[in-house]
Formats: C-alpha cells, structure tokens, sequence
C-alpha cells in the first residue's frame, strides 16, 4: 500500500494502509472526526502530511488545469513528410557548351 494513515486514540495507535491518495484522505478525515489525535498520511515518497496539511494531498481536478496542460484524447497526427522545393524559372545548373556566332541573321 503506497499511503500510510495512523492516528492515535485513548486506546492506542492505528497503522492502515491504502492504495489511492483519495482513500487516505478519506481515511485520514474519517479518523479525525472518530476523535483520533496525531493523523498523519504518509505519501509513497516519503512525506508526512499532519492533520492540517491533509488539503496538500487532493489531487488538482482537470477543471483546476490552464487548458494547454490538460490532456487530450485525440490521437496526435503524424508529420507531413517533407518535400523539396523545385523552382520551374530557375537557370539550370549545366555548364553551356561553346557555341559558334553566324553573324547578324537577316530579317524578313
């Protein structure tokens, strides 16, 4: 169990562990009203929550979230594959070859 809650009453002290952040805030919050002193929460990293800090454990809602952060169920598409430009007018690359001059042509 990832989530530690233990509490402590007039009979003595309670270990109990849960799976989800939700259920042991469920449980930590059902103890304290039992009457219980001292409700900790223990998350799976290590960090123990007092019974004032037990708000720190709610996961944010997705309303909570800016819109670019919240996630989407639509499959993200492929990029377009990338094609190289030709350019129809520009001057081809050949070398020209030497060509003779006959002179002024005649105009009719």
């Amino acid at each position: 169990m990832p989530y530690l809650v233990s509490g402590t009453n007039e009979y003595g002290s309670s270990n109990l562990g849960r799976g989800t952040a939700t259920v042991a805030l469920r449980l930590a919050r059902k103890l304290l009203r039992e009457g219980y002193m001292d409700v900790r929460v223990c998350t799976p990293r290590g960090r123990v929550l007092q019974s004032d800090e037990l708000d720190e454990l709610k996961a944010p809602k997705e309303s909570d979230m800016a819109k670019g952060q919240q996630r989407s169920n639509r499959e993200a598409k492929k990029p377009k594959k990338e094609k190289a430009k030709v350019i129809a007018a520009a001057p081809s690359r050949k070398e020209a070859a030497w060509q003779p001059d006959f002179g002024p042509a005649k105009k009719k």
